[in-house]
This record gives C-alpha cells, structure tokens and sequence, in this order.
C-alpha cells in the first residue's frame, strides 16, 4: 500500500527540481514574448461542458476526453484544448467588439490517450488568439509571433511549415469527387503515400490537371517555387487564392527577416475540417512531433454566437522542452541564493539579516542549526541546491562567510554584508 502512495497513475508525472525551474523560466521567457505582441492575458476553467470540446469544435474525441458529472447530472470534462474555451470566453465577453481582440493563456490541457503510447495524459501549452482580423498581414504577425517565441527559448534550428486548407479544397471541388474518394485522396496526402496516391488517382475520373497537380503533390513542398509548380496544375479559384494568400504571407514574413525559417508544405492537412485558411507547424531536432501547431479557424466563432474571423496557435511545452534538452540547450541554473545558518541563540540577528537581503530582492534561505548535523553538511547542502553564499553566525555580530563561487571562507562583521554585492 505504502509503494502504490508513492507513484502517479500511468501517463502523469511528477515535475520538480532543476527540470520544474526550467519549465517556469521558459513559460516565462515565451509569455514575455506575447506581451510585446500586445496579447493579454486569459485564465479558463480546468473543466467545462461536455458541448464546448465536442468534435464540431476541433478538439478532442470524447472517448479521449476525462469526464464526469456535476450534482445535476451535467456532462463536464477537463479541457483536452484551449482553443474552443478562448472562443467561448470572447463571445461573451467581446460580443460587440468589431476591432482586434488579442488573448494569450498558458496552462495544463488533459487527454484520455491509449496505454502504452508513451504519450503523457497532461501536456502543457502556451499560445495566443488574435479575434476580429482575417487578413494576410495577421496571419504573417502570427507566424513571425511563433518565430520570436521560439527564439526566446534559445532554439536556433527551427522551421515553420505554412499551407493553406483551401488549396486541397479547391483542388477537390475543381475534380468533383465525392466525399469518400476526397477523403481518401487525403489520408494519401497526410501520411506522404505518394506511391499509393498515384496508384489510387489512376483508376479516378478526374480532369487532368487535377490528376497530374495530385500526381505530382510530392513536388508541392519546400520553397517560394512550390507555389509556382502549384499555380500551373490548377484553374480553380478557391485554390489560385490560397495560393495567392500564401504568396502575401510569406512576402510580409520576409519583411520581419524570417523568411528564412519557412517552408511550404501544401500537403499540411491535419485539421482539415477545423481549419480554413492558413495552417501551421513548428519542428526542430530531437522531437518526433510538431512542438507549435496553429491556423485560421474562421467558423468557430459562430458556434457560441460570434461571427468573427479567428487565427491562433500553441506551443507544446513539453515537446519543445524535449527538443532542447536532447540539443543540450537551455539555461545553467543560476547560482544566486544566499543561504543563512544560525545557532538559535542568534535567531534575531539573523532573522533581521534574513530580511534585509529578501527586501534588496536577493533569494534568501534561514536554517536554524540542529546540533544533531555538521556546519559540513550544511555546506553540502548548499552545493546540492546551488547556493551562493552561506553565512554561519558565530557570535551576534560576527559570521562566517563561505563563498561558494571563489571556493573561501572568512570572518566577517555582520555589519560588512552588503545587498549590493549580490
């Protein structure tokens, strides 16, 4: 019984010491990221109504979802996905509003995933909304917003691949396909079985630019050039457009200097019912998944009462943090906390020492000495949790200073302390 109180049910974890610290360090560095972009922040419940995550919404499957019940008998369930809750959250908030609305969140989204998946049940996502704004310029601010927060995390080797939902959808209502043949030209297209969508289109009725455009998707990656090959296996309007919004974000993503961390990928159709727009995904080394996925999703809006277009994106922190630690990137952690040992017949002199470092905003540690452990270990206490300083009262005025970066030791004054040296 006492081994079972000691472990987490399978896919959870517990998260503590140096990796906790660097998970709080970069939801910060990232969260500062989305501040400069001027989004606010947006705090929602843990658990809603069933109806807010359904799939009509782009989340997850309910048998993925963790559910239960209120005393009414009401079907709530702990949010796979902050997207439908954001949506929800401004069309009551902001129903009246017509001009930009900019929302960022951060926090733990929770999926009943299959066993032995590897996966965990909690991931943790940051990202923002931008309301009220359907043009190209958003979609390319939203990208670029992507890139600085992936650069603030200190990951280099990164790219951000762009499509455009419409242009598989013109493509399909230029070949009039039905509904089963589209989707299994799809599933083709998402799992890059080229050999198998050349088989299958064979044996298809289609025009024969339609054929030859999904005969030669492979050729749709990579890029500025994709699109051109794109342009010249199409006549349909839908798709030329989204070709031609492409065209206009990646033309405005130049001007922020990050064209050079984009590519195209036509065949991006994850979401392809949920999205209708632009699409996205970030991906770097050492993750075997996107670590940022994000897209236009004009039509959610409308399913709580607000017809407003919408594009948004989020960070995955969990696989980014995979990322940069099998890169063996990241911050060291700092040395900068001061730890104060005191027999307690000198409890008052140190309690005020205590408090005049924590008000000069230096991390401060008092720890009355038992008799039953060693001032040595102390110091190795203070090596394990990467202390700075430790000062050990002597006398009521004197102490002993034990400056763990210069590796000395010396009696000091307790007057000759200064916050500024720290």
């Amino acid at each position: 019984m006492k081994e079972t109180l000691l472990h987490t049910p399978e896919g959870v974890r517990d998260i503590y010491g140096d990796e906790c610290r660097r998970r709080n360090q970069l939801l910060r560095d990232i969260h500062h990221v989305l501040h400069l972009y001027s989004y606010h922040d947006i705090e929602t419940p843990s658990f809603e109504y069933f109806n807010i995550f359904n799939m009509e919404k782009g989340s997850a499957h309910s048998d993925e979802m963790y559910k239960f019940f209120d005393r009414e008998n009401r079907t709530l369930v702990l949010r796979p996905d902050f997207t439908p809750s954001v949506a929800r959250c401004v069309a009551k908030y902001y129903a009246d509003e017509e001009l930009p609305v900019r929302l960022c969140y951060q926090g733990k989204t929770f999926k009943n995933t299959l066993q032995h998946q590897g996966k965990s049940s909690i991931v943790t996502q940051i990202g923002c909304e931008l309301i009220n704004d359907d043009s190209s310029a958003a979609d390319a601010e939203m990208i670029s917003c992507v890139i600085d927060s992936l650069l603030a995390s200190k990951l280099t080797e990164f790219q951000i691949a762009i499509g455009e939902v419409d242009f598989f959808k013109g493509l399909m209502e230029e070949a009039g396909v039905s509904d089963e043949e589209e989707e299994i030209i799809r599933d083709f297209i998402q799992i890059r079985n080229f050999f198998g969508l050349n088989e299958y289109v064979d044996h298809l009725d289609l025009p024969e630019n339609t054929r030859e455009a999904l005969k030669n998707f492979d050729r749709l990656f990579g890029g500025l050039e994709s699109l051109d090959v794109a342009e010249d296996f199409t006549g349909s309007r839908r798709a030329l457009d989204a070709i031609g919004r492409l065209r206009k974000v990646y033309q405005a993503l130049s001007f922020y200097g990050y064209d050079k961390y984009i590519s195209i990928d036509l065949g991006m159709l994850n979401g392809y019912d949920y999205y209708t727009g632009i699409v996205f995904s970030g991906y770097t080394y050492g993750t075997g998944d996107a670590i940022v996925r994000g897209g236009r999703y004009n039509n959610l809006l409308q399913q709580f009462g607000k017809d407003a277009p919408s594009i948004g994106f989020a960070i995955v922190l969990d696989e980014l943090m995979s990322a940069l630690s099998r890169q063996q990137i990241g911050p060291d952690s700092p040395i900068d906390r001061v730890l104060v040992i005191y027999p307690v017949e000198y409890q008052e002199p140190a309690v005020a020492l205590g408090r005049r470092l924590r008000a000069a905003d230096v991390k401060t540690e008092l720890i009355r000495k038992s008799t039953r452990h060693a001032l040595t270990e102390y110091l190795g206490y203070a090596d394990r949790y990467r202390v700075k300083k430790v000062y050990y009262f002597l006398t009521e005025s004197k102490v002993l200073c034990c400056d763990r970066i210069k590796m000395t030791q010396e009696e000091i004054n307790y007057s000759e302390i200064r916050e500024e040296d720290f």
